[in-house]
């Protein structure tokens, strides 16, 4: 089964891409709405975007960290990669710069990033709530300086001051001042930096400090998205099916990856190997105690197969996706409930008893995760209806007509 690209590699490639010095080009790039803000934000920096027909080719002329714009009006709708990874590119941006998203993001907390746009010297309004979008920046461009950033409530804000670091002529260092969440993600933007020639050290665990002098253009296959992949591998796990996806290797980028693992724990049957991952299911699935801190994307999924499960399954180190789309702990243990499974909320994560699920109407609370986690209970029990399917176009437009192919 192919999967699109993944939307985590996409969107910070394509921010390396735009900064840095000639034309890139990015194969395999997710087409989704997450990648169209991030697009369309870049464009409005001035960074010359060709995408191919298909939309999943992108040339990418960069500004070799000098946006060629006085006035930059972002909108992030529902993106957070793209309003955290932005946010410290406007630093570079002479005037005035503008930066918002869609009402349902402007809930989600920014603070980290207006917090280091302000110790670097620029001024920043917030025109609604504190520590929230809309923004409006001025003071650019800055030519670099050190900062601190919060670690504990999403590491998109630590990845987004990386990757503008080195369009800055002094350069950028980070200081992690406390405790870092979803630390595969921050790998993975130290990588892709790479991809680009960036010169980064870490004088300590804490500490991030990334060279000025901008970075040059590279060519970029992005490989298939492994939170997306989660589902599918989930549905052969629930099902006693069995599903392989091609290119989502054992040499992956992603900390999801790791989330084949977790179901082979569960009873599945699992091979991850060069060419691909595939899990076949055997028809008998056990609880588990899991850590997903490093995976925290995959956790609703994790949810709607410890349902079929024998035993309970515990999830933790997941207290900081309260912050996400929704507070996805609370989310999760409502519907589940609503849908006569024993689900409780815990301090940084959940309990689920195995059962049946009820027939109902699950709510998604604007949350494509929800969505397609939950989905996956009527591949096993009838009756269960999803609420506002079109948000998976957040980062999966076509899941639905993939998980019909399964189920044929």
């Amino acid at each position: 089964m192919a999967i699109p690209g993944s939307k985590s590699l996409t969107n910070r490639a394509l921010v390396a891409a735009g900064l840095s010095r000639g034309r890139s080009t990015l194969t395999g790039v997710l087409d989704a709405d997450d990648t169209r803000a991030m697009l369309a934000g870049l464009e409005a920096l001035g960074v010359g975007i060709v995408r191919s027909r298909d939309a999943t080719t992108v040339t990418v002329e960069g500004v070799a960290g000098n946006p060629p714009v006085t006035d930059a009006r972002i909108d992030a709708r529902l993106s957070g990669t793209t309003a955290r990874f932005l946010a410290p590119v406007l630093a570079r941006v002479p005037g005035t710069s503008h930066l918002d998203g869609l009402p349902p993001f402007r809930r989600r907390p920014m603070g980290p990033s207006i917090a280091a746009l302000r110790s670097l010297g620029l001024t920043v309004i917030e025109h609604g709530a504190t520590d929230h979008l809309p923004i409006t920046v001025t003071g650019g461009p800055v030519a670099g300086g050190e900062v601190e950033v919060a670690g504990e409530v999403s590491s998109q804000f630590l990845s987004g001051l990386l990757l503008a670091g080195p369009a800055f002529p002094s350069g950028l260092t980070v200081r992690v001042s406390t405790p870092l969440v979803s630390v595969p993600y921050v790998e993975m933007t130290v990588e892709v930096l790479r991809w680009f020639g960036a010169e980064l050290t870490r004088p300590d665990a804490a500490t991030f400090v990334v060279a000025g002098g901008g970075t040059r253009a590279a060519d970029v296959v992005i490989e298939p998205d492994a939170s997306a992949a989660s589902y599918l591998l989930a549905a052969a796990a629930i099902t006693g099916g069995r599903i392989r996806v091609p290119g989502l290797t054992a040499a992956s980028h992603q900390g999801d990856a790791g989330f084949a693992a977790v179901l082979g724990r569960m009873g599945a049957e699992v091979v991850v190997d060069e060419h691909g991952t595939e899990v076949r299911g055997t028809g008998s699935l056990r609880g588990i105690d899991v850590d997903l801190g490093a995976m925290s994307d995959t956790a609703q999924t994790l949810a709607a197969v410890a349902v079929f499960a024998e035993g309970p399954t515990r999830i933790t180190g997941i207290g900081f996706i309260r912050a996400k789309e929704t507070d996805r702990i609370e989310a999760v243990a409502t519907e589940l409930s609503r849908l006569g499974i024993d689900a409780r909320e815990e301090r940084d994560g959940l309990l689920i008893h195995p059962g049946r699920p009820s027939p109902g109407v699950v709510a998604t609370y604007d949350d494509h995760r929800m969505a397609m986690s939950f989905a996956l209970l009527g591949l096993v029990v009838p009756g269960i209806a999803i609420a506002d399917p079109g948000c998976v176009a957040k980062t999966f437009p076509s899941y639905f007509e993939v998980l019909e192919q399964l189920r044929r």
